[in-house]
């Protein structure tokens, strides 16, 4: 988790103005009649963020549980946990950064979206870094509480550097790709495609530190949460959005270039935007989730990633993965 998802990308300000036009609707024409069960559902416009939603609404999937989806769209996970917390959202979707939330009590995981493998540290050519202890001293944008901020506190721990030796400049991904293409930090923690984008203008950036350096011993789910409280209050309407989340995945895997077309057409953008964005998940099929989750490699993901939490001072102790992420009932929602 660590992301997020796929965590997924063109430069950010394009996808969230492209996003707002299909923000505050269903996105699906054929999402139930007038009995429909309406749900709340916050997304991100990347393609991670918002492939599964994307497909259910090709798919019509929200009209065959007979719901209707109002899908909002979010710029990150934690302001959607602040939104379920306020009840202002059913459903929303989050990186691997900000999953130190359900971890701490604030949502419940109700999916695996997709393992990310996107996330880098990246440094402009001629600022003498190319390695993370080669950071000391450098001025580095990330993005907090994302997979970028995990992703720049691992390269830190595994350098034997502290916070406190980088001058650290938190911004919104958007201006992380200005500041960096710019001149304006000498390095920066940020995922693809948005790293696509910089290198359109430095195209010889430095990867410094990347997702695949700390794998298998983490690795980096985005998840889909819900409020704490929804699971026992309406089980009925987690266990249907959770089926179409399940049957939209299953279709993602199958088809994964098409998802990237269905996404970018979701989303308004050009398909070559998105195109490509399936090298940086490792998507699962749901069959493939509910073996991992039995034999406890799901509960494995969260609880290696909240060890980190607990370090970058997100969380005081770890918790168990069993108390946040509702496997069982995944499992139920996947049984034929």
């Amino acid at each position: 988790m660590i992301r997020r998802t796929a965590g997924l990308r063109a430069a950010t300000v394009i996808l969230v103005m492209a996003a707002s036009a299909t923000g505050c609707s269903s996105g699906d024409s054929s999402s139930g009649g007038p009995a429909a069960t309406p749900v709340s559902l916050g997304y991100i416009a990347d393609y991670s963020g918002s492939a599964a939603f994307a497909v259910a609404a090709k798919q019509g999937l929200w009209a065959k549980q007979g719901l209707k989806p109002d899908l909002k769209v979010f710029t990150n996970g934690p302001l959607q946990v602040q939104a379920l917390g306020a009840g202002d959202l059913d459903f929303g979707y989050v990186g691997p950064g900000a999953l130190w939330l359900p971890a701490s009590g604030k949502a419940k995981i109700i999916a695996v979206n997709m393992l990310g493998q996107a996330d880098r540290v990246i440094a402009r050519p001629g600022s003498g870094t190319t390695k993370a202890a080669d950071l000391k001293g450098k001025k580095v944008a990330v993005p907090d509480g994302t997979s970028g901020d995990m992703i720049l506190n691992l390269a830190l721990e595994q350098a034997g550097l502290k916070p406190g030796d980088i001058t650290r400049v938190s911004m919104d991904p958007s201006t992380v790709v200005a500041a960096f293409s710019s001149g304006q930090v000498d390095a920066a923690a940020l995922w693809y495609p948005l790293i696509d984008t910089i290198k359109k203008r430095v195209p010889d950036l430095v990867e410094v530190t990347r997702t695949q350096d700390f794998y298998p011993k983490l690795t980096f789910p985005s998840a889909f949460v819900t409020q704490p409280g929804l699971p026992a209050s309406n089980p009925a309407l987690v266990k249907k959005v959770t089926t179409v989340l399940r049957e939209a995945d299953d279709w993602i895997a199958a088809h994964p270039q098409d998802s990237e077309k269905v996404t970018a057409d979701f989303l308004k953008l050009p398909a070559d935007q998105l195109a490509g964005s399936t090298k940086y998940v490792k998507i699962m099929s749901s069959g493939d989730l509910a073996k991992l989750t039995e034999d406890g490699t799901a509960d494995g993901w969260f609880n290696g990633l909240a060890d980190v939490f607990v370090t970058m001072g997100k969380l005081k102790a770890p918790g168990d993965a069993k108390d946040y992420y509702l496997g069982s009932q995944y499992q139920a929602a996947t049984a034929k």
